[in-house]
């Protein structure tokens, strides 16, 4: 409980009679430990203080410098160095500095106004900054003996760049619209503000999409190294570990590096798919997307507004209390005529059965019906304009449909049974393929590449339609196939190909 506290007398200052006051003054040693000053005399404090209205006495400062030494903020001790005489030695004076619960209070106040006043951004620099980061790790993993002190140092960065990158994209998923700040102002300044938004948003998602791909293709090739290089980093640090056997040094080792690899583990899935989720980048460059419907719907509530549209719903609650408190049904009825347009017409031209002097005040349940045609209550005319269209006969055409139709599946079935054979196919063999086998071999293709985690990693999958199952083994990184379509050329590595119809299919 004593903990509790002397750290509850910490926040004292804040909410004290002389808060400003108090704040000032520790607002000069925060300024002073940021420039390595060890300790600051009531005189200093005085003078460099940013008071609101005019500076106080310096008795007042002194006192108040008490008291904060007293709340724990800051610590005291006699200041000797201006002594010059013996009355001067027995009159208190003290040399201050920041405590260390000042130090933390002070921490926890600077984070807590900056974590207010943070707006959601999207760093394309960090991006720059984490692919510049990569291309140095590479470097330094290409060497013969790679240096464990530039590793640790580009890490950190890689590190601090990537969580400032992390907190910005969650602060902006949080809400970007703004739709609040959007509601109470200016049409001008809303206008201007969608055109830099949408220019803003465009900017940082063409960037994602172009540095994304050359950090994931850098992330891959750091694969074969990187567990080396986090255990060279983790041997590093283990060595400023406290003093201990030789178990606790490997231990010390052990949780390094495990922190180390989550890390990475944690970056590699910013910019690869885990399992059937999408990568965060991903995820940042849809909700981008989407902030943009998101503002020009908060634009358009704005000017309905503006323009005195009002909400339907609140209206018919208003009528509805406007009948209540009528006072008879002929102030209702006089209402609903009003509220409904439900006025009589007796100039439609379609009632030959209507009485020529029926008043026009005659209820609508007294007078003759009315005889509408069905055409005009569905196209609101009762005639058709012209005389009609003749009736065409599709005969021909729906077979012709059907021709191609059957066609088309004989062509696409004789390609699945060449491709489909179940025997281990170089690509480099299957040869010239026509439209439709070519276009059922890349479908095929595109589905095992989407599980293939790396360029060696072999995948096995099964089609999206249940029919087929592939499996993709890559060949040597230097082996080249070739394939002849009618499209043109398609080359690329070489892999051995295995489809085989599923058991269901066959």
């Amino acid at each position: 409980m004593r903990v509790v506290s002397d750290s509850a007398e910490l926040f004292r200052h804040v909410s004290a009679e002389k808060a400003a006051f108090y704040r000032c003054i520790m607002d000069v040693f925060a300024a002073a430990k940021r420039q390595y000053r060890l300790q600051l005399r009531p005189d200093e404090v005085l003078a460099e203080a940013r008071w609101p209205d005019a500076p106080p006495r310096l008795e007042d400062v002194s006192t108040a410098l008490a008291q904060l030494a007293a709340w724990g903020n800051l610590e005291s001790q006699p200041d000797t160095a201006r002594v010059s005489s013996l009355s001067d030695f027995y009159r208190a004076r003290f040399l201050y500095r920041l405590s260390q619960g000042g130090e933390a209070v002070e921490a926890a106040l600077a984070l807590f106004v900056q974590t207010l006043q943070r707006r959601a951004e999207l760093q394309t620099v960090a991006l720059e900054d984490i692919a510049s980061r990569l291309q140095a790790l590479k470097m330094l993993a290409e060497q013969a003996e790679p240096d464990a002190a530039k590793i640790h140092e580009t890490l950190r960065d890689l590190v601090r760049v990537f969580e400032g990158l992390a907190e910005n994209a969650q602060a902006f998923m949080a809400g970007v619209a703004r739709s609040m700040e959007l509601q109470q102002a200016e049409a001008a300044t809303v206008a201007s503000y969608k055109r830099r938004l949408i220019d803003y948003l465009e900017r940082f998602m063409g960037d994602l999409v172009r540095r994304s791909d050359m950090i994931a293709g850098l992330m891959l090739a750091l694969e074969p190294n990187i567990d080396a290089m986090l255990q060279q980093v983790a041997a590093r640090e283990a060595r400023d570990a406290a003093p201990g056997d030789a178990q606790d040094q490997v231990d010390s080792q052990a949780r390094s590096w495990n922190v180390w690899r989550e890390r990475w583990k944690g970056l590699r899935g910013w910019f690869f798919r885990t399992g059937h989720e999408p990568s965060q980048a991903e995820l940042l460059r849809a909700r981008a997307r989407s902030a943009i419907p998101q503002l020009l719907s908060a634009i358009a509530a704005l000017n309905e507004r503006r323009s005195g549209r009002s909400d339907r719903s609140a209206d018919f609650r208003m009528l509805s209390t406007w009948f209540a408190s009528c006072a008879s049904d002929d102030e209702a009825h006089r209402l609903a005529r009003a509220a409904f347009a439900l006025n009589p017409a007796r100039h439609f031209s379609l009632n030959p059965d209507a009485d020529a002097d029926l008043p026009a005040s005659t209820r609508w349940a007294d007078a003759p019906p009315l005889r509408i045609h069905p055409r005009l209550r569905e196209y609101g005319e009762a005639a058709p304009r012209g005389p009609l269209a003749r009736v065409r006969d599709r005969a021909e055409a729906r077979g012709r449909l059907a021709r191609e139709l059957a066609e088309e599946s004989q062509q696409v079935e004789a390609a699945r049974k060449r491709l489909a054979t179940g025997q281990p196919t170089r690509l480099s063999d299957l040869g010239e393929l026509d439209r439709h086998a070519f276009g059922l071999f890349l479908g095929l293709l595109g589905e095992a590449l989407t599980e293939q985690a790396g360029p060696d990693i072999t995948v096995e999958r099964q089609t999206g339609d249940g029919l087929l199952h592939i499996s993709l083994t890559p060949l040597a990184a230097d082996s080249r196939a070739r394939i002849d379509t009618p499209q043109g050329v398609f080359s690329g590595r070489d892999h051995l190909i295995t489809i085989t119809p599923t058991r269901d299919n066959r």
